[in-house]
């Protein structure tokens, strides 16, 4: 099944999920003479990006949606079929909810409270048993497709993610290190705006992450994909390092005079580290360590001149001190980067040839 979802690329998986869980709950609900508007949208709502996300929220959806019931069948029978119960049932289902902590089953519960309201009837102990009923089919089976059909494989798109946020760092630290040398010209707000787009595509991928270890819960996973992502993992925590350091460089302003460094060595420093960034090994030349040595002299001699400067306001880390001191920090993050990404490679083939010499069964 999910080789045909894969193949014909109709549409994703969750998607797909939604739709099963949909037709199965109505059906289920057709078999068992019971209105099944209730517990479709309790399905449609319910099928979260993991098996994990969905049996957590299913829990907290269950009560809520029996609070919106209750409010729902209370206003209708003292108020009738009117706009003024329709505001009062949702209302007071999303105080309510709130003030219980059950935020994840607001939507849900709401719905439930104004949709219920047309259909009641006369017999209301009846009409919110039933509620109950058609709700707790949708949980349930939205939860057991979730975890049964198609379950999720995040590690290929975090490892994809990981690989295009490298790029993207590499792009804009080119971009803020053109800035500083006065090289370009840039404005300020497309810089930051570039920034935050990477800062909020480091924050999904962080998030697929978080998915990818509770799906592990409810399925099984080799070592190998267990050591992978680990890796991976730890690669977008250095990134994240990176991007703190860069995060500050952005707000050096333009240097006009750089007395203590060589203009064009900070601009091999920034081209360097670029390449190394966009490298998928990360590996680090000869060269870009001849660089930073020199990078390092001039940063502790900044150091010796601290304080000697008078100017109208007195700095205790200097615009190149601190230039200096964040493009040091970025490559000690590198080596690591590069020691991780070779350890990976070693294992990987260490694998492969473990595989390989493996006789037939």
């Amino acid at each position: 099944m999910k080789r045909f979802v894969n193949k014909f690329k109709i549409f994703g998986g969750r998607v797909f999920k939604t739709g099963l869980a949909v037709f199965i709950t109505a059906y289920i609900c057709e078999l068992l003479s019971l209105p099944a508007i209730f517990a479709v949208i309790t399905a449609i709502v319910t099928i979260e990006p993991t098996a994990a996300e969905s049996i957590k929220k299913g829990v907290v959806r269950f009560p809520a949606s029996a609070i919106g019931a209750a409010f729902s069948l209370t206003f209708t029978a003292f108020i009738g079929e009117d706009p003024l119960s329709y505001a009062l049932a949702a209302t007071s289902t999303i105080l309510l909810c709130h003030r219980l902590k059950l935020d994840d089953g607001i939507l849900v519960a709401t719905l439930t409270a104004v949709a219920m309201i047309p259909v009641t009837g006369d017999n209301f102990i009846l009409a919110f048993f039933t509620r109950l009923l058609t709700t707790s089919i949708g949980l349930f089976v939205s939860t057991l497709v979730n975890l049964i059909i198609l379950p999720p494989k995040f590690s290929p798109i975090i490892h994809k993610s990981i690989d295009k946020l490298f790029i993207e760092t590499a792009q804009t630290i080119e971009v803020i290190g053109h800035d500083i040398l006065g090289l370009t010209n840039t404005k300020k707000t497309q810089t930051v705006q570039q920034f935050q787009a990477i800062t909020k595509s480091y924050e999904k991928t962080l998030q697929l992450c978080h998915y990818q270890r509770a799906e592990w819960k409810f399925h099984r996973h080799t070592t190998k994909e267990m050591r992978d992502f680990q890796i991976e993992h730890k690669k977008l925590t250095l990134l994240q390092q990176i991007l703190f350091h860069i995060g500050n460089l952005q707000h050096l302003s333009n240097y006009s005079i750089i007395t203590n460094i060589d203009k064009e060595k900070l601009h091999q420093a920034f081209i360097s580290i670029n390449t190394i960034l966009k490298d998928p090994k990360h590996c680090i030349s000869d060269d870009h360590y001849d660089l930073i040595k020199d990078l390092d002299e001039n940063f502790r001699k900044c150091k010796e001149q601290i304080g000697e400067t008078h100017t109208k306001y007195y700095h205790h880390f200097p615009k190149e001190t601190v230039l200096l001191f964040e493009l040091l920090s970025i490559h000690d993050v590198l080596e690591e980067v590069e020691h991780l990404t070779r350890n990976q490679s070693k294992r990987d083939k260490e694998y492969t040839s473990i595989n390989s010499n493996k006789s037939p069964e």
